[in-house]
């Protein structure tokens, strides 16, 4: 069964002024297409055609390159895309606004953790909220189309919040200015379904 490529669930400009339409449509409509066809591609004859893309990621080989920059940019791109809405941010709320508050002391102090990990990874990557069977959260970045649900990465559990840190999300309207677009970031962060993703992973 091929992977597709998922549809938006909002219009390409609804997440302005914070991400711009063009970068969207380019976004979303080249570059996730293409990890899907790659990824579609890589599996051909490899016995894993029908497996879900999250069981592809965790028995990862990660010197399969084709299967695994393709199988990371599919999944991580399908996370992005659907915990960003329009008219968004603020902050959690219930079981999860209390989980990050232990973990990180405030909401705050975890927004600065989390802009520091997608500020500091060198060259293009994730920065990633990501939650432990048990309920434990931690904060975390990884290189290129690497996530923590692949072998050896670092960071362990599911991710449920992920940024972009690649220049393709976000160079046509900030340039350099990588910290001005993660600011922009928790403009359009879709807290219930983060917290939808943090019920059924913890």
């Amino acid at each position: 069964m091929a992977f597709e490529l998922p549809q938006l669930p909002y219009a390409h400009d609804a997440l302005e002024p914070h991400i711009d339409a063009k970068t969207m449509e380019i976004h979303h409509g080249k570059h996730h297409a293409g990890y899907t066809t790659k990824l579609n591609a890589a599996l051909e004859g490899s016995g894993m055609e029908s497996d879900s893309i999250e069981d592809i990621l965790k028995n990862m080989d990660m010197n399969n390159g084709a299967l695994r920059n393709n199988g990371g940019g599919y999944y991580n791109h399908c996370l992005f895309w659907e915990t960003m809405a329009p008219s968004a941010g603020g902050n959690p709320s219930g079981e999860l606004a209390a989980t990050i508050d232990s973990a990180f002391g405030s909401f705050d102090s975890f927004k600065e953790a989390f802009s520091n990990a997608a500020a500091t990874r060198f060259g293009s990557g994730w920065a990633w909220l990501c939650v432990q069977k048990g309920g434990k959260v931690e904060v975390c970045s990884s290189a290129n189309q690497d996530n923590p649900l692949m072998p050896g990465i670092g960071c362990g559990g599911t991710p449920i919040l992920g940024i972009d840190v690649w220049e393709h999300a976000y160079y046509l309207n900030y340039q350099n200015r990588r910290p001005d677009y993660i600011a922009a970031f928790f403009n359009v962060v879709n807290w219930d379904k983060v917290g939808e993703l943090f019920e059924q992973n913890k």
